[in-house]
C-alpha cells in the first residue's frame, strides 16, 4: 500500500519520517519531548525542518473527519489547533498496517493542565483556568460546534495578561452544526462537569500537585459561568422606547467582555424596544489592537495593551492626534524595546506581550511600594533581574 498524504501544505520532509513503525517505537532521534496531556491515542511531537507537529495514530476515517473538522474551525477563527494533514496507507517492513495519524501544529507557549499543576499553578488560579475554558466552550457553542468530550484533557491553554486562554486539542468527538439545541448544549456542559471533576480528584491522588482543589466548587464555577456568559450574549433585553440608550450600553458590555455584536435583532411594539443579540464575534480586543499596531496577541493581552496604549495617549498629551499615529508611536518607543528586553534563552518560554504584561505588572507594585511611579525601562530591568529566573515557564 503507497504512503498517502493529505495535507494543505506539504512538506517534502514529512516522507522521511519512520511511517513504517508504530509511533511509540518512534526514537528521541525524531522526537521532541514537549509536555502532552492525557489522550487515549498514542501522540508525539516531532520537528519538521523549522515546525513542530504533533503527531496522533487514529483509525483512518476518525483521523479524516478531525482534520477536515479542525480546517473548518480554522476557517470560522475558533480557538483550536491548525490541522497540517493526515497521513494514511502506513504499514511495516513485513506488510501490517498501521494507523492512520493526524498531523497539527504544536500550540506554541501553550501547556496542558496537569504540566501547569506539576509546575507551580497557584489555587487562586484554578479559577481562571476554569473561565479559559468557559469561554472557549461558549465560542465553539456560539459557531454551532458541539464537542462531545468537554475536558480539561482535550484542551491546551496559554497565560494571557494574568489568567488564562484555553485552545481545543481534541476534536475526535465533535461536530459542527448550523446552530446548537439548549439540549446539546446542556449535554456538553454535564459531560464537562463530571470530567472536569474526575480529573482535578486524579490530579490530587496521583500527587501532581501540593495545592487543594475543592472539585465540586470547581464544577459549579463551570456550569454557573457558562451559564452566566452565554446569557449575557444571546439573550434578549426589553426596555422603555425613551430608553434606546440601553443598546449603546448593552454593545458596550459585550466590547468589554472582548465580543463584537455584529448582527443584532431589535423590534419595537406597544412604547417597548426589545433587544436580542443574533450575531456575536469574539476578539473584539485582538482586533482593535491589530488594526492599530498589527500585533495579534490574545484577546486578554490585548485589552491590557490598549490600557497602555490610552496612558501613554494622556500621559503625553496626544488625545487631539490620530489614533493609529499615536499607537505606531507607542509600539516604536515603548512596546518594542520593552520586549527587546527579554532574554534571548527565555523568548522561547514566554510570550512577548505576556512579558509585557508582566512587566506592567510589576512596575506597579514596584510604583506603590515606593511611592511614586517607577520608570517601565527600569521595571522591566528588575523583572529581568529578580522576577522572570523563577518565573514558571509557559512553555517547556
Amino acid at each position: 500500500m503507497a504512503l498517502h498524504v493529505v495535507a494543505a501544505r506539504t512538506d517534502p520532509a514529512l516522507f522521511r519520517l519512520p511511517w513504517s513503525r508504530p509511533l511509540a517505537d518512534w526514537e528521541d532521534w525524531y522526537v521532541v519531548p514537549l509536555p502532552l496531556g492525557l489522550s487515549r491515542h498514542v501522540v508525539r511531537v516531532v520537528q519538521v525542518n523549522r515546525q513542530f507537529l504533533a503527531v496522533k495514530e487514529t483509525p483512518e476515517p476518525i483521523a479524516l473527519r478531525e482534520y477536515h473538522l479542525l480546517r473548518d474551525l480554522q476557517r470560522l477563527d475558533q480557538p483550536a489547533v491548525v490541522p497540517r494533514g493526515v497521513v494514511t496507507g502506513r504499514v511495516t517492513d513485513d506488510g501490517s498496517p498501521l494507523p492512520a495519524a493526524l498531523l497539527t501544529e504544536h500550540l506554541h507557549y501553550s501547556l496542558p493542565y496537569r504540566t501547569l499543576f506539576q509546575h507551580g499553578l497557584r489555587a487562586e488560579e484554578v479559577p481562571a483556568l476554569v473561565d479559559a475554558l468557559v469561554v472557549l466552550l461558549v465560542r465553539l457553542h456560539l459557531a454551532g460546534f458541539f464537542w462531545g468530550d468537554v475536558s480539561l484533557s482535550n484542551a491546551l491553554f496559554r497565560r494571557s495578561a494574568g489568567g488564562f486562554s484555553a485552545f481545543l486539542v481534541d476534536a475526535e468527538t465533535g461536530e459542527l452544526r448550523p446552530s446548537l439545541s439548549d439540549a446539546m448544549r446542556e449535554h456538553d456542559v454535564n459531560v464537562g462537569v463530571e470530567n472536569i471533576f474526575a480529573e482535578l480528584m486524579d490530579l490530587q491522588a496521583s500527587g501532581d500537585t501540593d495545592i487543594e482543589v475543592d472539585g465540586q466548587e470547581v464544577v459549579a464555577q463551570l456550569a454557573d459561568h457558562y451559564h452566566a456568559l452565554w446569557d449575557e450574549l444571546t439573550s434578549a433585553e426589553e426596555f422603555g422606547e425613551d430608553e434606546w440608550h440601553r443598546v449603546e450600553q448593552r454593545i458596550a458590555r459585550l466590547n468589554d467582555l472582548g465580543f463584537d455584536v455584529d448582527e443584532l435583532d431589535v423590534r419595537t411594539e406597544s412604547d417597548r424596544v426589545r433587544i436580542q443579540p443574533k450575531v456575536v464575534e469574539a476578539g473584539h480586543h485582538r482586533r482593535e489592537l491589530r488594526d492599530l499596531t498589527g500585533l495579534s496577541v490574545e484577546d486578554s493581552q490585548a485589552r491590557k495593551l490598549l490600557n497602555d496604549l490610552a496612558a501613554f495617549t494622556a500621559h503625553f498629551g496626544y488625545g487631539d492626534e490620530e489614533r493609529t499615529s499615536v499607537a505606531q508611536r507607542w509600539l516604536t518607543t515603548i512596546y518594542t524595546p520593552i520586549v527587546a528586553l527579554l532574554p534571548a534563552e527565555a523568548r522561547s518560554r514566554i510570550a512577548p506581550a505576556e512579558f509585557f504584561h508582566e512587566v506592567m505588572e510589576h512596575r506597579w507594585a514596584l510604583s506603590d511600594a515606593a511611592g511614586h511611579e517607577v520608570d517601565i525601562f527600569d521595571a522591566a530591568r528588575d523583572y529581568v533581574a529578580s522576577v522572570l529566573p523563577g518565573r514558571p515557564p509557559d512553555s517547556l
